[in-house]
């Protein structure tokens, strides 16, 4: 029998790491790490730099695999992503069985929380005879309000946690009045009406290079889009979350 453990190690900050996540990347045989390939490394990177911080000798093996890219032939997106999970469960499936031909325990360290908004949980289901469980982590949305030192909700109010697709197509919903974006590489906040709305927004929440801008969204906005456009650009890669508060 294989044991997966899906690990919530935060938003890349070593000290993100819980006592417990760090007991169970200590337990493992083996930790897989997935490498989007030449130039998009860097989250690779960051994962052998928590592992390298955190393990003690001689420690797990550690086994990078290539990760599948989505199919832009298949248009319907909820079609599209099952594919795409159905191939990286293909490929989970056989880089455990390569390295654990004799069954033990292994690890996947999970950005964040692995409830929100991450698949890992969707494609661990996919496997067949694996025993999984579950680690919670730090989320982007703790790091951000911890960034900006505010509440998540205002008292007695809804929060709607969606995504950049989701406000660019149905727009603002009408059960809340403060928003969680998430997941969002077009700057959403964009197809929104800035009068009187307020922007908290952060990239590289709770890293070293965290960058947190806030204000009336009117005000803020053209400083955002360039700041992350220039921190993309020094980076090579961007996560970014931000709320909206009516």
């Amino acid at each position: 029998m294989i044991e997966l453990s899906l690990i919530g190690i935060g938003t890349g900050n070593p000290q993100h790491l819980t006592l417990q996540a760090v007991a169970a990347l200590n337990d493992c045989d083996l930790i897989l790490i997935p490498n989007k390939g030449a130039g998009k490394d860097d989250l690779a990177g960051l994962r052998q730099e928590i592992c390298a911080q955190v393990l003690q000798a001689p420690g797990p093996k550690i086994v990078e695999f290539a990760l599948p890219t989505r199919d832009p032939a298949i248009t319907d997106y909820k079609a599209r992503v099952d594919h795409w999970h159905d191939a990286i469960a293909r490929i989970w499936t056989e880089t455990l069985e390569a390295n654990l031909p004799k069954g033990g325990r292994a690890g996947f360290l999970v950005w964040g929380d692995p409830s929100l908004y991450d698949s890992t949980m969707r494609i661990a289901a996919r496997l067949s005879d694996i025993k999984v469980a579950v680690v919670p982590g730090i989320t982007s949305i703790q790091a951000l309000t911890a960034a900006h030192a505010i509440p998540l909700n205002e008292i007695g109010e809804a929060v709607t946690i969606t995504t950049g697709r989701q406000l660019r197509e149905q727009g603002w919903p009408d059960s809340a009045e403060t928003l969680v974006i998430m997941l969002d590489g077009e700057c959403s906040f964009q197809s929104v009406a800035p009068e009187s709305v307020q922007i908290w927004w952060s990239a590289y929440a709770g890293m070293k290079e965290q960058i947190s801008i806030s204000g009336p969204l009117s005000e803020v906005s053209a400083d955002i889009l360039a700041t992350r456009e220039k921190a993309r650009a020094d980076h090579g890669w961007i996560m970014d979350i931000y709320i909206l508060r009516r």
